[in-house]
C-alpha cells in the first residue's frame, strides 16, 4: 500500500534525522531502513529536502499535541512547560529538539527546512502566548519570547548536561519572570 511506504519512509527519517542529522542520511539508507523501494521514495517525496519538509511538519505538530497534554494533564500552570520538558531531557534517547537541530544544519534562513523548523518556533511561542494568558499573565505576548529564550536554552543545555537539570533551572528563572 502506497499510504504505508510513506509512513515508513517517515518514520525511518524522523528516527535517523533526529538520531543521525539531516545531513549525515542519504536516500539510500533511508529506503534500506523504511524498507521501501527506490522508485517508491520517488513517488512519494521529489527527493529528500521534501521529506525532510514533511519530518519537520509532522514533528512539529506532535511536539505541540504533546506539549500541550502533557502541561495540561499537570494542571495548565505555564510552568508545567519545564517539567514536561524535565521528564524529556531524562530519558535515554533525548537527542535535542529537531528544530532546533535542523535549524543548527540548515544554517541559510532562507532554505525551506530553516523556515519551517523556525516557524514551528513560532507556533510554540503561540502556544506559551495562550498558555501565560490563560494563566491570567498581565503581559503574555512579552513573556512568551522570553519563555521561549528559556525553553531552547534548556534545550541546548540538556544536550551537553544530559539529564532534567536545565529545566528544573529554567523553571526557576521562568517563575521569576511571573513574579
Amino acid at each position: 500500500m502506497p499510504t504505508q511506504a510513506r509512513a515508513r519512509l517517515l518514520a525511518a527519517a524522523e528516527e535517523l534525522f533526529y538520531a543521525e542529522g539531516i545531513r549525515a542520511v542519504g536516500v539510500e539508507r533511508l529506503v534500506t531502513t523504511s524498507g521501501v523501494g527506490r522508485a517508491s521514495f520517488y513517488r512519494h517525496f521529489a527527493g529528500k529536502d521534501d521529506l525532510v519538509l514533511a519530518v519537520l511538519r509532522a514533528y512539529g505538530t506532535r511536539f505541540l499535541d504533546w506539549l500541550a497534554q502533557d502541561v495540561a494533564a499537570r494542571g495548565g500552570h505555564p510552568l508545567a512547560v519545564f517539567d514536561a520538558l524535565a521528564d524529556r531531557f531524562d530519558q535515554d534517547d533525548f537527542r535535542g529538539c529537531t528544530a532546533i537541530n535542523t535549524i543548527i544544519e540548515s544554517a541559510d534562513p532562507e532554505s525551506a527546512a530553516h523556515r519551517v523548523a523556525a516557524a514551528h518556533k513560532d507556533e510554540v511561542v503561540r502556544y506559551l502566548t495562550g498558555l501565560l494568558a490563560s494563566a491570567g499573565s498581565p503581559r503574555p505576548a512579552e513573556l512568551a519570547p522570553q519563555f521561549m529564550l528559556l525553553v531552547d536554552g534548556a534545550i541546548v543545555t540538556a544536550l551537553r548536561e544530559r539529564g532534567p537539570g536545565p529545566a528544573r533551572r529554567a523553571r526557576s528563572v521562568a517563575a521569576a519572570l511571573l513574579g
